[in-house]
């Protein structure tokens, strides 16, 4: 096992995949010869292997996921991973473009690597990695969590309100797993889950409003190759503001940093020789964290679905970040002696789905899971004539699509569209079926309201949503996305403060100043208000699309950006 600092200085974790051969996994890929025995090459093994995946959002089957050209970071996360996007991403990591490593970690060429590398993800593929290490480990040294947002994101588990990703995690032998959008099924439903699933449920900082009693366990304890590994579950803190608090209303979230440091403390004091925090924080809050709570070893980071192919240390604390969408499996070895960590090895493994073989038994309950809804997640509504993507900071050319139908079926000026990060991406030419369309809207309150607001209100909207995005505090932040509008343009300046980074917002039917206050018609989708009234936004996609037939969205160009 070789040392952290030695790790860091040897190059990324995918270059290195190949090094006990002595052939690296640039020039595989370089040769376009990497094959599923060429990921799963690890070198030396650990005391025990962790296995990581996260915010799957409830993809069953390999999908195209264009990852962010914009992800800007403020304040001491500025121009540092993971706010570092394409050209600057692959130079940072010392990665080639036009490499599958290019393909799967950035947007560059985007359109013409997918063409070649193909689909990624399939949770079939997923087990097919997850048996292969377990069998050459052995099952004992190996533990397997989930950082979050699996059960939620597709049809099935809108339909199922998560039960075909427990059937799947269940499937995996998912030993834990944290929790953000699986709240949007109610407190009753996820009290459910806690309560039936076969995995433990973490949330060392959910309390009773009422009692301040911890609603779910915090952490549990497990042996892996004779080392005790706590592990401490972090669910994603501001979900009461971020989604809809109705929906949870006996429950209180929150960062709780003391509950953290008094939870790892106990964990040390009970014999724990490595202590893990399974988190949804996102990752600037998860740095923070780990600079000021100490005793945590590995902190394996969810939420802002950041995919980086080396390990970030923070102090002695480990930051792991794998991605979404079920592209990556991450692996990390830890070498455990005297009590304490004393080295790892960490590996981002890419899911290629042509690569990789899938499991049969995963595959049949894929297949069975998705057969009650398969006529209708395969009808064609219509046709990409350009990418349709939706990660990015502030535009997405799905989201517009989304904020075009919006404005056309609801006769609207302006259109509201959440910035939310889960949904496939759709190539030039491919089918928009109705599947795609539920994996980029299907939550439990998908109501699209039509009221008015003026120019003031909206500029206030989006004040608030950019200082939850650029606060420097990583503590004030929620990690999302701009929020998309579609209908007005506008200026943003992360670098200022408050209530003063938006300007020059601008109608963009008339070309002119949107007017303080005057009353513009407005519609948008996922309020997280009750009883909203409206018909569901999916229905209002499906019938632009097909009334299109072919959707052309050109890059946004409405939103200046400045102070990055």
């Amino acid at each position: 096992m070789i040392s952290r600092r030695d790790f860091l200085s040897a190059g990324t974790a995918l270059a290195g995949l190949l090094a006990a051969s002595g052939t690296g996994l640039a020039q595989a890929v370089g040769a376009q010869a990497l094959s599923q025995a060429d990921l799963l090459k690890f070198g030396n093994a650990g005391t025990f292997t962790i296995l990581h995946i996260t915010d799957i959002h409830a993809q069953l089957v390999p999908l195209y996921f264009r990852e962010p050209s914009i992800n800007l970071g403020v304040g001491e996360a500025r121009g540092v991973p993971p706010h570092l996007t394409d050209a600057a991403f692959l130079k940072y990591f010392g990665l080639k473009g036009g490499t599958r490593d290019a393909y799967s970690l950035t947007s560059e060429d985007f359109t013409q690597l997918a063409h070649t590398y193909g689909r990624m993800g399939g949770v079939d593929r997923i087990a097919t990695l997850v048996k292969a290490i377990r069998a050459e480990r052995g099952a004992d040294k190996v533990l397997l969590l989930d950082g979050g947002d699996g059960l939620q994101g597709s049809w099935s588990s809108l339909k199922t309100q998560g039960e075909d990703m427990v059937k799947v995690f269940s499937a995996l032998g998912t030993d834990a797993m944290v929790g953000h959008w699986e709240f949007t099924y109610g407190a009753d439903r996820v009290t459910e889950i806690k309560e039936k699933a076969p995995f433990a449920f973490l949330a060392q900082n959910v309390r009773s409003a009422e009692w301040q009693e911890p609603v779910f366990d915090a952490a549990k304890t497990f042996e892996k190759g004779g080392a005790k590994v706590a592990v401490i579950g972090q669910a994603f803190p501001r979900t009461p503001i971020s989604n809809p608090r109705w929906m949870i209303p006996d429950w209180e979230f929150g960062i709780r940093e003391e509950d953290m440091q008094k939870q790892v403390d106990a964990a040390r004091a009970g014999g724990a020789d490595a202590v893990v925090v399974l988190s949804h924080n996102g990752f600037d809050v998860d740095r923070k964290m780990a600079s000021r709570v100490s005793g945590i070893d590995v902190i394996l980071t969810a939420h802002t679905h950041d995919a980086m192919p080396r390990a970030v240390e923070v102090g002695k604390t480990l930051l792991v970040a794998t991605g979404s969408h079920g592209k990556f499996v991450s692996r990390l070895d830890l070498d455990v002696k005297d009590r304490k960590v004393t080295g790892y090895r960490f590996q981002l493994i890419p899911v290629f789905s042509d690569v990789i073989a899938p499991d049969p038994e995963m595959a049949k309950l894929v297949t069975d899971i998705r057969a009650p809804y398969a006529k209708d997640l395969s009808r064609e509504l219509g046709r990409a004539d350009s990418l349709l993507y939706r990660r990015g900071n502030f535009n997405g050319t799905f989201d517009d699509m989304i904020c075009d139908a919006i404005m056309k079926e609801r006769d609207a000026e302006i259109a509201l569209s959440p910035g939310f990060r889960w949904g496939g991406t759709l190539l030039p030419g491919d089918p928009i079926t109705f599947d795609a369309v539920a994996n980029a809207t299907a939550i439990t309150y998908p109501a699209c309201y039509r009221n008015t607001m003026t120019g003031k209100q909206l500029k206030d909207v989006l004040e608030d949503v950019a200082d939850n995005i650029f606060n420097p505090d990583p503590y004030f932040q929620g990690g999302g996305d701009m929020v998309r509008v579609g209908g007005v343009g506008y200026a943003i300046d992360v670098s200022k403060g408050s209530g003063q980074r938006i300007s020059d917002l601008t109608f963009l039917k008339t070309g002119k100043p949107l007017e303080a206050d005057k009353a513009y018609t407005v519609a948008g989708w996922a309020s997280i208000a009750q009883n909203v009234e409206g018909p569901p936004v999916w229905e209002l996609v499906e019938r632009y699309v097909t009334d299109t037939k072919s959707v052309k969205i050109a890059p946004n160009a409405s939103v200046k950006v400045t102070g990055a």
